[in-house]
């Protein structure tokens, strides 16, 4: 059961980044290789208008969803495709979601999560105000996808940071949980690492966190680090900074051995919801 994560350090164009997944995919497969995480925004990142582009996409007029489907059945690979701007599928003209798709080795769509915590923030960086809100709206949904690594659950980059998230993934049936992300420098440096572990040891799931990683248009600086943790919260791998692609095995008995000794899922004494808050939207 072998996956793998990218890290990449997009631009905003275009054509150009999708070349560039593409040749990383190609790395990806080449080491065996049957599911493959792509990074948040690896479409575009700092693009001055998301909405058009996801608004071509929606309408069947832009390049992002049919190179999906082509790469994947060319490369037999399942991808999860980090995010990119798209509106709701009946609303092609509303204000788009940071979406994460799910494809599959048939080049089919099999799973779509829209973000639900959009990162509006102020961070003391070059860039030092994000407002996602400006340009997205927020997801309503929590999404387990079945995949041939195992049951998957969807997360992006600021949802890192709400683990009730992740406890509601668990309770659905997630064995490993994508978290696509873009953690700018300076908050990447202080929590990314304590963040993907501490989500792994609470589920008891692996967490496959494909990273954007180093300088992009207009002054921004992201942390990188993409790195697959096992169930345990030990890092199996890690990159640095700039392009990379990391492979790692899900031990499925160890997995079962770890959740059999400590079945935290019983232990659990608080209640929660699997569902956002009312106006999360």
């Amino acid at each position: 059961m072998t996956f793998a994560v990218i890290q990449m350090v997009s631009q905003d164009d275009v054509q150009a980044n999708l070349v560039t997944a593409y040749r990383l995919l190609e790395q990806a497969a080449s080491k065996g290789a049957k599911l493959v995480v792509l990074p948040e925004n690896f479409v575009a990142i700092g693009h001055v208008n998301p909405a058009a582009l996801g608004q071509a996409e929606a309408l069947g007029t832009g390049p992002v969803l049919l190179w999906l489907s082509r790469s994947a059945q060319a490369l037999g690979l399942w991808i999860v495709a980090g995010t990119i701007p798209l509106p709701p599928d009946d609303q092609p003209h509303a204000k788009p979601r940071a979406c994460c798709l799910v494809i599959s080795d048939k080049g089919e769509r099999v799973a779509r999560y829209d973000k639900l915590h959009l990162f509006n923030a102020d961070v003391d960086d070059r860039q030092g105000s994000y407002r996602e809100g400006d340009h997205y709206a927020a997801g309503q949904d929590i999404v387990v996808v079945d995949t041939p690594v195992g049951r998957l659950g969807l997360t992006v980059c600021y949802d890192l940071r709400f683990p009730e998230l992740y406890t509601a993934l668990r309770e659905a049936g997630a064995e490993l949980i994508a978290a696509p992300s873009a953690f700018t420098a300076i908050t990447g440096e202080a929590h990314w690492d304590i963040l993907i572990r501490a989500r792994a040891i609470e589920t008891q799931c692996y967490i496959l966190a494909a990273a954007q990683g180093g300088l992009h248009p207009r002054g921004r600086e992201t942390w990188g680090h993409s790195a697959i943790i096992d169930p345990w919260g030990r890092i199996l791998e890690e990159s640095s900074t700039g392009e990379a692609v990391i492979v790692g095995q899900r031990d499925t008995v160890q997995q079962q051995e770890l959740r059999k000794r400590m079945p935290i899922t019983q232990h659990r004494r608080f209640g929660f919801t699997t569902l956002p808050l009312p106006g999360a939207s």
